[in-house]
């Protein structure tokens, strides 16, 4: 697997899945929220501790995953 540095995985957060900079928000969270058609900007306000960057890096992760990598 590529390594995405906004990406992080701990076995005490989140059942081990991929998270945002090592805090509780998930890949799969922003994944879902975008899948719903909820826009950056509402995504970004929801949770102020959030980049525009880690939305990206979400997207990047996701890519590279359905790639196989």
């Amino acid at each position: 697997m590529i390594e995405i540095p906004r990406i992080t995985i701990e076995p005490d957060k989140r059942g081990s899945r991929p998270c945002i900079r090592g805090l509780r928000i998930s890949v799969s969270d922003v994944l879902s929220m975008l899948a719903e058609n909820v826009s950056e900007a509402e995504i970004l306000e929801d949770f102020p501790e959030l980049e525009a960057e880690d939305i990206r890096a979400c997207l990047i992760y996701a890519a590279l995953r359905a790639n196989g990598h």
